[in-house]
């Protein structure tokens, strides 16, 4: 199976689109693969040619979510191997592009009903990329785990407040009050 056939781009937009529609009512324990199939418009034997399972589905959906998630927290970075805080250009900061860009899993993350494995896989993601662009700071193991708790919470408060205004403010002025909020 050719991944870039345009039938198979087609066939896992309509899987990944049906399975967020979904998850926005019910956890991923309770999707079958008969309701997304429906959801879709597609029938079984097409979903089990691409997936093993729904479980598969989401593990797909959200490895591509944390790529691109990752590709945006580094984005300073590629002008800068090491950020200055004072001198950092909201311009480069694309969390929030990346957000509005998922903004249905993002919707159900945030959503006070959906189970908090999905929050965790986020704020889990978000540490990790702190701690790997943190490991140059001269400090020790403990203070380092306490500096990037307190700072992927500071990002999660914000993503959560911004979902709640339901996504009002453009990327642009959240990278504008965010820079803001790091410069002190």
């Amino acid at each position: 199976m050719n991944e870039n056939d345009q039938r198979v781009i087609q066939t896992k937009r309509a899987l990944h689109g049906a399975l967020l529609a979904l998850l926005k009512t019910k956890p991923l324990e309770s999707v079958s693969v008969s309701a997304l199939c429906r959801e879709a418009q597609l029938n079984r034997g097409t979903f089990y040619l691409h997936y093993k399972d729904v479980e598969a589905l989401f593990d797909e959906h959200l490895q591509s979510l944390l790529r691109d998630l990752e590709e945006s927290y580094y984005e300073p970075y590629k002008t800068a191997p090491h950020l200055e805080v004072r001198s950092l250009d909201p311009s480069t900061i694309r969390i929030f592009h990346h957000v509005k860009k998922y903004r249905q899993f993002y919707d159900i993350v945030f959503d006070r009903k959906s189970p908090l494995s999905y929050y965790y896989s986020l704020f889990e993601k978000i540490k990790s990329l702190m701690r790997e662009s943190a490991a140059t700071y001269s400090i020790g193991d403990r203070d380092l785990a306490m500096l990037v708790a307190y700072q992927a919470n500071a990002l999660m408060g914000l993503l959560i407040q911004w979902s709640e205004e339901n996504f009002a403010r453009s990327p642009e002025s959240m990278n504008e009050q965010f820079a803001s909020f790091l410069r002190g």
